[in-house]
């Protein structure tokens, strides 16, 4: 049975991006399993894929800034213990770092990853001793997959990915909006959240706020306030999931769990402003994207070069009402309906 290492640590993004290549090894080579090293917050993806077996969780953010730690608490020796359990028939870098590239020195079977003008840090693909060239401008997922089928010998079908998360249930009239983001820049307005929760309110459905942390709690409070939407408790990756799963619909600026809600093919419209949607726009059946036509926009900035007062939203944003966003999701909803799809 070939047993195949992948590594892949982080983002969220990234490592859901990972999963179709994983479908795409699991049809081609029936008996295929494979092992995934991944950061610990993570470490609930992979296992949801059928043809993981092993879920390897390191901390490399955390140890890099205290090794000594890492070293005196036994969690590196007890890392390299299990990457090093078994002798691999492959073993991939999907990241194309260096951070990557380096954990795979500890692992026994032929290295695979990137070659120097395909990989995000060329010096990585010193580590490998079979850099492949995978050409660059294209989706993440398509790249991935193609990585690993030059990788592991196969022909790659002409067909869209897919995921094979078995998170199928029944839709609920509930819409999830994915508010948290990383970059101040890929804030949607919280007044816009508002408006976009109270037309759903008065059209039936209910609107869910779930939140990751300390600051995306207290914005997903503020957002409730105007009373049209529920701040959910804290879930795991897992429970999110099943979320979005059962829901009608997302809405979602660029982020993460944006990712996560097109791999359990929940309905969703992105709203992109300082990022393009064309390059990280999230990969799957049912997504629709509002990218602002802004002149400025895509500038891929963190931070807008507007001069803005405090809590205000770039004006890429501003042409992306709450009424637009809403009509865009009903429209997506009464499509698939039409089509015999998931009613909302």
């Amino acid at each position: 049975m070939p047993r195949v290492l992948v590594v892949k640590t982080s983002s969220l993004g990234d490592v859901i991006h990972t999963l179709p290549a994983l479908t795409d090894a699991m049809e081609a080579i029936p008996a295929i399993r494979f092992d995934w090293v991944v950061e610990q917050a993570f470490a609930e993806v992979p296992a949801w894929h059928p043809a993981v077996e092993r879920v390897i969780p390191v901390a490399v953010r955390r140890w890099r800034k205290h090794p000594l730690q890492a070293w005196r608490s036994g969690e590196w020796r007890a890392f390299k213990q299990q990457i090093g359990q078994y002798d691999y028939d492959a073993v991939i870098d999907a990241q194309g770092l260096l951070k990557s590239a380096w954990l795979t020195r500890y692992a026994r079977g032929p290295r695979y990853g990137l070659d120097k003008h395909s990989a995000r840090e060329p010096l990585a693909a010193r580590f490998y001793q079979h850099p492949l060239a995978v050409g660059k401008g294209q989706p993440a997922v398509e790249r991935t997959r193609q990585l690993f089928a030059a990788a592991l010998g196969y022909p790659l079908a002409e067909r869209q990915g897919r995921y094979a998360l078995a998170f199928n249930a029944e839709r609920q009239r509930t819409v999830v909006l994915l508010h948290g983001t990383t970059w101040a820049s890929k804030h949607w307005p919280e007044s816009s959240w508002q408006g976009l929760a109270q037309r759903l309110c008065d059209a039936g459905y209910r609107p869910l706020l779930p939140w990751g942390d300390e600051a995306e709690r207290l914005r997903a409070e503020r957002i409730a306030a105007a009373g049209a939407a529920e701040v959910l408790p804290r879930l795991s990756l897992t429970e999110l999931a099943q979320l979005l799963a059962s829901s009608a619909g997302c809405v979602a600026v660029d982020t993460g769990l944006g990712h996560l809600a097109a791999a359990v093919d929940t309905p969703t419209i992105a709203l992109f402003g300082p990022t393009n949607a064309a390059l990280t726009g999230f990969y799957g059946r049912n997504q629709r994207y509002l990218q602002s036509g802004f002149h400025c926009s895509p500038c891929m900035a963190r931070e807008c070069r507007y001069q803005l007062e405090p809590g205000a939203s770039p004006p890429c944003f501003d042409e992306l009402s709450p009424a637009r966003v809403f009509e865009a999701l009903t429209g997506l909803l009464a499509d698939l309906e039409g089509a015999g799809g998931r009613p909302s």
